[in-house]
């Protein structure tokens, strides 16, 4: 829906003076943390993937032999390839000729709606990406999953925090894409988000579907298996990524440890010896706020040094001692109930180029034929790679605080 003179209405000035105040958290931690370690963003990558080499197997041709022993058959490494591909975002954005020539020459606009669309969507596609940066067990998109058996408007979910209100969904299968389950009308057309009780995690969408007996998620419109890769995928220790499937290579399998209860520091040591063990060194751990704060009671109950410190980058958190400092960051867009220790020398974001306008034409408005309205895209092509995916960890089912 394009921007009218009816929704900038609230940001026409009266009798006060200022710009528009945003109303929304557009914090984002773990995005920039990656993009400032030692092997972060690359803009060198050309084509539709990175491809490179990864050892798998050692050499077995070492022995010992008595004198004059026959020798074992020599050996060799063994590789297999990884591609990276690249994910492709798209944002868009729309205004009516009226709010062009309007809300920029009145005396009463306090800000220029086109730059406040233009700057907001540049928000938008950044925070949104520091929520696919945690990505989800299955790797293919799930923004939450939908809990009750209910034929109606409103459903309970398991998580509200990825949902917002006016987001357009698919309410998928997610085993396998399907809308079975007595929803086929909602595949066919995407359904729109109108509200949301965060306290009871109810969400009431703009038609009726049900039963969700089939273990339905909830998906941005048409993202389902084409968003970029998210750490619990990383981590998944079956799932196949980057076209390389565990299965065949084993030492491409993720690393996660259910906890399922309390946090304990011993179970912390746990995930960094298991990431140390495949040739991992943990360097940040991100986690959710509530798992920050059953960590920060454990220091307390311990009588433990608890201060936040401010690590390389700027960035401040909790330490953890595994015999140097680890920074325990939070971050709001941390899925509930879970930590990722994440080693930053060993993955990165690849990208053509950083979030533009598409202006291939000359022109970053392009005029939407036979309507006095105007739209603009934004795109990047982007996705999070790693060369060691046994150097992460993940820790799930904590008890938070």
């Amino acid at each position: 829906m394009a921007a009218n003179m009816t929704t900038v209405a609230a940001a026409l000035k009266e009798v006060y003076e200022g710009r528009i105040i945003s109303q929304l958290n557009d914090e984002v931690v773990a995005m920039k943390r990656i993009e400032s370690s030692s092997e972060g963003v690359t803009d060198t990558v050309g084509g539709k993937y990175v491809t490179f080499p990864i050892r798998t197997k050692r050499n077995p041709a070492i022995m010992y032999r008595d004198e004059e022993g026959l020798l074992a058959p020599p050996g060799q490494q063994s590789y297999a390839a990884v591609q990276v591909k690249l994910k492709y975002g798209y944002g868009r954005f729309k205004v009516t000729g009226q709010v062009m020539e309007l809300a920029d020459t009145n005396f009463q606009a306090f800000s220029s709606m086109l730059d406040e669309e233009m700057n907001g969507l540049k928000d938008d596609l950044v925070k949104d990406e520091n929520r696919i940066a945690y990505g989800n067990s299955n790797g293919n998109a799930v923004m939450a999953m939908i809990t009750d058996t209910a034929t109606a408007t409103a459903h309970t979910v398991d998580n509200v925090q990825y949902l917002s209100v006016g987001q357009v969904v698919d309410v998928l299968v997610v085993a396998t894409g399907s809308a079975t389950g007595g929803i086929a009308s909602v595949a066919a057309t995407p359904v729109t988000i109108t509200a949301i009780n965060t306290t009871t995690k109810t969400v009431t969408f703009s038609a009726s579907f049900g039963p969700t007996t089939a273990g339905h998620g909830i998906y941005r419109a048409g993202d389902r298996n084409v968003e970029p890769t998210g750490f619990a995928a990383i981590t998944n220790a079956t799932l196949p990524l980057y076209g390389l499937d565990p299965a065949l290579e084993p030492t491409w399998a993720g690393n996660t440890l259910a906890i399922g209860g309390a946090l304990a520091e011993t179970n912390m040591i746990k995930a960094c010896d298991l990431a140390r063990t495949f040739g991992g060194k943990t360097s940040v751990i991100f986690t959710s706020l509530g798992v920050r704060r059953a960590y920060f009671n454990l220091l307390t109950q311990q009588r433990r040094y608890n201060n936040t410190q401010t690590f390389e980058g700027g960035f401040v958190g909790l330490p953890f001692n595994y015999g140097t400092e680890i920074p325990v960051v939070e971050d709001v867009d941390a899925p509930p109930s879970t930590m990722f220790f994440m080693d930053e020398s060993k993955i990165k974001k690849y990208r053509r180029k950083p979030w533009y306008f598409a202006d291939d034409d000359g022109a970053v408005l392009k005029w939407d034929r036979d309507y006095d309205r105007w739209e603009g895209l934004m795109k990047c092509y982007w996705e999070i790679g790693t060369s060691m995916r046994r150097a992460h960890v993940s820790h799930t089912g904590v008890t938070e605080a």
